[in-house]
């Protein structure tokens, strides 16, 4: 058909209006089939004019189809309300006429604005290879009809589709309307829109892409056993919906699998774990992003995938993307009463236990190349100081009276002896019977008193408890790997803790990830060095090794621990920051290099 043939009774129109083109889609098959998104059923009056075969859109009209719905919210919190007034602005959609007037011209529309979102995110490098795919759902209880869910179908080339190809299911994942092309097939996709629907009820549209960025960002863990990616401190964040410029965005990472309909239960999972997120990463393979409109999903779309790239990035500098800048930028710190503290989130003192978020390579090693003694504390460390304080101490408080039941009159009195000797060292003043060697234990823990007799008898109580297995020691996902590269690369790991040597042994040899002390040369307690605040304690360290201070890279978590190393010598210090951990002073930032993860001791 001649350009001219399609041309509607031109409107009359400023010279100065602003007039932007879009190219139609490829021709396929012949006749009046293949003119475009809408394989040539959309009316020619929606168009203003089209010339050589390319559509004249006004300033006034949007490149993209209309349906009724539009943008909902995009700064919104998970009840609805605006999560604050700088998001305000984006919260709705400024939208022109929709031309939408009943179910059939609707249909129509949301074919071919999913064959025209295709095309476009095959241009972005989304689609490549038939890979990808748009679904998008109309109707529901709210209009007091139905839901209809239209998706793209499998196997085809995204810039080549047309309306013609789409297929249109209930919310039983039937086919309702078919393709009018022959011979096609439902995406593998489709059992993952569904889970999408079924868990995000306000969801309208869902996008899959194969992006470069997004697999890519899935493997900044070199161990790829990260389940989740985090990024903060970055304007894009506020285009992925419910996060701010200085909030942590957490994106799910699941495990890919040989089909893709294998991957709903996983992603159901992930939708349920993390609310806020409005995307979940499959490693190696892409990204699947919703939305509350077609608009929204695919605004969000766009903006992960900016974040994905500026993360790949950060990770080549060396920078981690999960945490907030140390320097030179706003910080939630820099607030009279931070916003991290408010909400319970965060690294220092603030959230969850588990760092798999922080595995990220770095390419400049905080260990030195001809570093070989690397001396480790453990709360705060290797592992997280929420398990000694919440699962470790309440332990032994609970099995207290039962342990001492069972003593024999020797080992009762020789413990009640030892026991009272420690808190006189101690200088505590409360009065406690010192013939009821329980009342003097729940003293010293609630004092926090790190004296001899009570770690030995703790160390007694936990063996007991890891041999049955009513103990699992924890440590960061970080520690295996940094390990396995220490052995690999001759580095001798040694641990100094106020907890006793026989507890440091149980915690690594009873371990979540198995039984690890082969991985360490060695151990160091109070009872062995002396105090972790005493220069003196690190001296006697270095020449029970055999080496110059000078040569050992200690880690720990408090900044009195490292001062008393460096006043001793110690080669380099290093502060290790994980959540749980107690906020880092000014002096600390400045002084210290800080560790997110253990891995970044490691080399490339």
């Amino acid at each position: 058909m001649a350009p001219a043939e399609m041309v509607p009774p031109a409107s009359p129109t400023s010279a100065t209006d602003s007039v932007h083109t879009l190219e139609l889609g490829m021709l396929r098959g012949e006749g009046e089939a293949g003119r475009g998104w809408s394989n040539g059923d959309i009316r020619p009056e929606l168009f203003p004019a089209t010339r050589n075969g390319r559509l004249q859109l006004y300033s006034s009209q949007r490149r993209l189809l209309h349906l009724a719905s539009g943008w909902s919210r995009i700064g919104t919190g998970t009840d609805g309300k605006e999560a604050s007034e700088l998001t305000h602005a984006v919260s709705s959609s400024n939208r022109g006429a929709a031309i939408v007037e009943d179910s059939s011209s609707e249909a129509l529309a949301v074919r071919s604005l999913i064959a025209q979102l295709c095309e476009q995110f095959y241009r972005f490098g989304w689609a490549t290879g038939t890979g990808g795919g748009v679904s998008i759902r109309v109707g529901g209880p709210a209009e007091n009809r139905p839901w209809r869910v239209f998706v793209a179908p499998s196997g085809i080339q995204k810039e080549d589709m047309i309306g013609d190809d789409v297929f249109e299911l209930d919310m039983d994942c039937n086919i309702v309307h078919p393709p009018k092309t022959p011979n096609l097939r439902l995406s593998a996709c489709t059992p993952l829109w569904f889970v999408v629907y079924k868990h995000r009820p306000t969801a309208r549209a869902v996008i899959h892409t194969h992006s470069m960025y997004a697999q890519l960002a899935t493997m900044l863990d070199p161990t790829e056993s990260r389940k989740v990616l985090s990024i903060t401190h970055l304007e894009m964040l506020k285009g992925v919906g419910h996060h701010g410029y200085d909030d942590v965005l957490e994106i799910p990472i699941i495990d890919n699998r040989p089909s893709e309909d294998l991957l709903a239960e996983q992603l159901e999972l992930a939708i349920n774990a993390y609310p806020k997120s409005n995307a979940v990463l499959v490693r190696r393979h892409g990204l699947y992003c919703w939305g509350d409109s077609w608009e929204q999903a695919k605004t969000q779309c766009e903006s992960f995938d900016y974040l994905f790239q500026a993360a790949v990035e950060m990770a080549r500098l060396g920078l981690d993307p999960g945490a907030p800048p140390a320097h030179g930028t706003y910080r939630e710190d820099d607030e009279v009463e931070p916003k991290a503290k408010r909400q319970n989130i965060g690294f220092n003192g603030l959230g969850r236990c588990d760092n798999a978020v922080d595995l990220v390579s770095n390419k400049l090693p905080i260990l030195p190349r001809d570093g070989k003694i690397l001396l480790l504390d453990i709360e705060g460390c290797t592992t997280a100081i929420s398990f000694v304080k919440d699962t470790l101490f309440p332990y032994v408080l609970s099995h207290l009276d039962d342990y001492i039941s069972r003593l024999d009159p020797m080992e009762f009195g020789l413990l009640a002896e030892a026991l009272h000797s420690d808190l006189v060292n101690a200088k505590v003043a409360e009065t406690v019977d010192t013939s009821d060697p329980a009342a003097m234990v729940r003293l010293m823990v609630q004092k926090d008193l790190k004296v001899a007799s009570l770690k030995r008898m703790q160390g007694q109580m936990w063996r007991s408890g890891y041999e049955k297995g009513d103990l699992k020691g924890h440590v960061y996902p970080d520690f295996v790997h940094m390990v396995n590269w220490m052995q690999s690369h001759g580095v001798n790991i040694y641990i100094y803790s106020s907890g006793s040597v026989e507890a440091q042994k149980l915690l690594f040899g009873y371990s979540e990830e198995g039984d690890l002390t082969a991985g360490i040369e060695g151990h160091f307690d109070i009872t062995t060095s002396g105090n972790k605040k005493d220069p003196s304690s690190y001296s006697k360290i270095a020449r029970d090794i055999g080496v110059s201070p000078s040569q050992i890279v200690f880690c720990s978590d408090l900044e009195d621990e490292l001062q008393a190393a460096r006043l001793a010598g110690i080669g380099h210090t290093v502060m290790t920051i994980r959540p749980g951990n107690a906020p880092l002073t000014a002096n600390g930032r400045k002084e210290y290099v800080s560790a997110f993860s253990l891995l970044q001791l490691c080399g490339v």
